[in-house]
């Protein structure tokens, strides 16, 4: 079975785990330019790992949200990036190129339709993870937007988060979120695991699937560099200390048996297990090519 290239956006790819499906419902192609998205890491490492980057130098990323069904219930992690084509900026600095805006055509593709999802679950409220939240109306009409309650909080005072979406969007998921707190059971067979610091309550969910787990960790970590070295921060992280403690606890339960991980930007390597502080893929069927590239 075919395993994707970490240096390439990422195929529409599924895997059975029990009676569980999970997809990758890919919305689009980020390509994010390395020393400005990762500003602290070491420059050696780019060129020590030219695997890491796409042939124009750059860190190949997919956003989009990742779809779990069981027995005919279907929640998605996180709502894509939403129709955004050009240049992506974090604090006024240009980061990287965007294609997206084809989540929803390739979850109908996939034989579902929007008001088919039950429940859409944040990670965080980032932009290329609320895209398509309201697109403008409320894109999953019947589904229950939850987010952290930590991940709301700020919000509530009036403060302004870098990477959060537009006041309006904002404003609509406020209105609409059913809030949720740390090792709470937000769907059937699925617990948050608030892993702030990227965000002010960015969550991490574990998928239980009959003997194995998935552990979906969101923007923890935006690439396998990050697992052997916890110390090199992401451009956007929001609080350093707290992603060292967030990253700390997610490796903790990549390392438990029988434990898979799933990465929204790790290239065309979205499922792998933490083998020391590595990153191993698991084949997964591309049962969709990539919609999008950049």
């Amino acid at each position: 079975m075919e395993i994707g290239a970490l240096n390439q956006q990422s195929a529409v790819r599924s895997l059975e785990l029990d009676d569980v499906r999970l997809t990758y419902v890919v919305d689009g192609a980020m390509a994010m330019l390395p020393a400005a998205f990762f500003p602290d890491f070491d420059p050696r490492y780019w060129d020590d790992h030219p695997e890491a980057l796409d042939e124009n130098g750059r860190v190949a990323m997919s956003a989009g949200g990742l779809l779990v069904e069981r027995a005919g219930r279907r929640l998605l992690i996180d709502a894509g990036l939403g129709a955004v084509d050009g240049p992506i900026h974090v604090l006024g600095d240009t980061v990287g190129l965007s294609d997206s805006g084809s989540l929803v055509s390739v979850l109908r593709t996939l034989g579902h339709a929007p008001q088919d999802i039950e429940a859409v679950a944040f990670t965080h409220l980032h932009v290329d993870h609320t895209g398509w939240a309201f697109a403008p109306e409320k894109t999953f009409p019947r589904a229950r937007y939850l987010v952290a309650a930590a991940e709301w909080a700020p919000h509530v005072c009036g403060t302004l988060i870098p990477g959060a979406p537009a006041a309006d969007t904002l404003r609509r998921i406020g209105a609409a979120h059913t809030p949720f707190e740390d090792g709470q059971e937000i769907f059937p067979g699925v617990r948050a695991v608030i892993t702030p610091g990227h965000s002010p309550g960015h969550t991490s969910y574990v998928v239980s699937a009959g003997r194995e787990r998935v552990v979906v960790f969101g923007d923890t970590f935006h690439t396998p560099a990050q697992l052997a070295h916890p110390e090199w921060p992401s451009g956007p992280d929001l609080e350093h200390s707290e992603v060292l403690a967030a990253r700390r606890r997610v490796a903790g339960e990549l390392a438990r048996p029988d434990t898979i991980g799933f990465a929204f930007h790790f290239g065309d390597q979205a499922f792998g297990r933490l083998t020391g502080t590595r990153w191993t893929p698991v084949p997964a069927p591309a049962v969709l090519p990539t919609p999008r590239t950049v």
